[in-house]
């Protein structure tokens, strides 16, 4: 069966406006929610934490979370 339980996370290095792919896979984790994003899905991250984000409010959390702290 083929599912993203069976395929590798990607380590990645975040830019701009691309990332480099540091080891290969097929997708990555968001840092706030922790789901698996498809590389071809992936649209939002942060350079300066190397963090990538399932969508537009997991990045805006993440972004609020920082400016409490």
């Amino acid at each position: 069966m083929f599912g993203l339980s069976d395929q590798k996370c990607a380590k990645l290095h975040y830019n701009t406006p691309d990332y480099i792919i540091v080891e290969p896979g097929d997708h990555v984790l968001c840092a706030v929610t922790n789901k698996q994003i498809l590389l071809g899905e992936l649209k939002y991250w942060n350079v300066e934490r190397q963090e990538a984000y399932v969508d537009g409010a997991a990045m805006m959390q993440r972004e609020l979370e920082f400016k409490k702290a």
